[in-house]
């Protein structure tokens, strides 16, 4: 039941945040220590944050990197294992590395698998990835969109759009894919017509752009199955738009935790 527009209670709705970010020595973030992003949740109801810490921009780092960046997740995940959950930060290419870094992760308690955009997810570099993904059940989040200017084409030339998702998802429909920040990554509606027939690629809600109506197009073009709630550090926003967004109850559960509860469940060792 609502009040003035918004739900009753709203804080004690179990949330469940597909994609969330804690600092490490590689990428600081001052003023959002681990144990401030707990207190913030706790303020706003969100009961668990799925977390990585990726090497951002495209860059090519050594596998020393990516294990410290992994690290810091695996500290986050000791600290509060109650409260958060893990995806490893991998960098295709060289096999060996990732997939023993991979089981490092796994054995640590980590969850899922995340890909920025050093490859497109149409590269088939991926395609090794997607199948280990599958044997464990994990989820794969990646960094996503559409960019329309010219700056940001040029500054990450890799990144991967809807329809690289899919492109992977058709060779792989048991894998499933998140596509990270429908608001953060440019021209979001054509993203959404990219994902239509693609099933097994779901989207998550966070993104610092807040055009008015996009969770409610995201639902009617996707179904409420395939979207999550999410905040990628935009927390108090991240909330807000799915308090804000004109749904029915049942489908607004699915984003706040059903859907990803339903995605943890599918792990298999």
């Amino acid at each position: 039941m609502s009040t003035n527009g918004l739900l009753r209670d709203w804080r004690a709705v179990r949330k469940v945040d597909a994609h969330m970010h804690v600092p490490s020595p590689l990428s600081p973030a001052p003023g959002f220590e681990r144990t401030g992003v707990i207190a913030a949740a706790d303020r706003l109801g969100i009961e668990v944050m799925w977390i990585s810490v990726p090497i951002t921009a495209g860059r090519m780092a050594p596998i020393e990197e990516v294990r410290r960046c992994n690290d810091a997740v695996l500290d986050a995940l000791r600290q509060y294992p109650d409260r958060f959950r893990g995806y490893c930060f991998l960098i295709p290419g060289n096999e060996d590395e990732w997939r023993g870094e991979l089981a490092r992760c796994l054995d640590g308690g980590m969850s899922g698998i995340k890909l920025y955009n050093q490859y497109k997810y149409s590269d088939p570099v991926l395609f090794p990835i997607a199948e280990t993904a599958i044997e464990h059940g994990i989820p794969i989040l990646g960094h996503a969109g559409h960019p329309m200017d010219p700056g940001t084409r040029e500054a990450q030339p890799y990144i991967s759009d809807a329809s690289d998702f899919c492109a992977l998802a058709r060779k792989y429909p048991e894998v499933t894919l998140i596509e990270g920040h429908i608001n953060g990554g440019g021209e979001w509606e054509w993203s959404l017509k990219q994902l239509r027939d693609c099933p097994n690629v779901v989207l998550d809600t966070s993104g610092s752009n807040m055009d008015a109506g996009t969770i409610e197009r995201c639902v009617a073009e996707l179904g409420a199955d395939r979207v999550l709630f999410a905040t990628d550090m935009s927390m108090e926003a991240g909330v807000g738009k799915v308090l804000a967004a004109d749904l029915s109850d049942a489908d607004r559960e699915k984003l706040w935790h059903g859907n990803m509860t339903r995605i943890e469940g599918l792990r298999k060792v």
